[in-house]
């Protein structure tokens, strides 16, 4: 069993072919208290992170808070590891996450981050990808995961 079957539940989604969900066990942690339910499918060499925006989630503008477009896309580079590789993502951690924001995610559609593993070594991810809800883009990224030790 690895840590990711420990720590997380990612499970085909019955009524959602194609689609797993991929979410922590403690309910009481971050991923779940803060962000709720995720699920994600693979989309060729790309790996699709989708969350449903509550009010919880939304600034004083009625729109997502940058903060949680950040969690979605910390959140993505694990889930994007685990779909996209052989490595777990449990126990691996965010080196670097450069973002530009391009325009504000709406509360009234799935916020989606779309990543993809540029290159792996013996260590590190590179990984990169863009947030949208459907046509409009709300942010780019590219971030560095040091994969988990042994």
């Amino acid at each position: 069993m690895s840590a990711d079957d420990r720590f997380f539940r990612y499970r085909p989604i019955e009524d959602k072919p194609g689609w797993y969900t991929w979410n922590i066990l403690d309910e009481t942690r971050f991923n779940h208290a803060v962000m709720g339910p995720m699920m994600l499918r693979l989309e060729g060499e790309k790996c699709r992170v989708r969350m449903h925006p509550e009010r919880k989630h939304s600034n004083l503008q009625d729109m997502i808070h940058g903060a949680v477009t950040l969690a979605l896309i910390d959140i993505s580079l694990f889930a994007g590891m685990r779909t996209l590789t052989d490595n777990e993502g449990a126990r691996a951690v965010t080196l670097e996450l450069s973002t530009q924001f391009i325009g504000a995610g709406r509360m009234d559609a799935p916020l989606d981050s779309v990543v993809e593993v540029l290159r792996e070594t013996g260590r590190t991810l590179f990984m990169r990808g863009h947030v949208e809800q459907g046509d409009h883009l709300v942010a780019a990224y590219s971030g560095l995961v040091r994969k988990a030790n042994g």
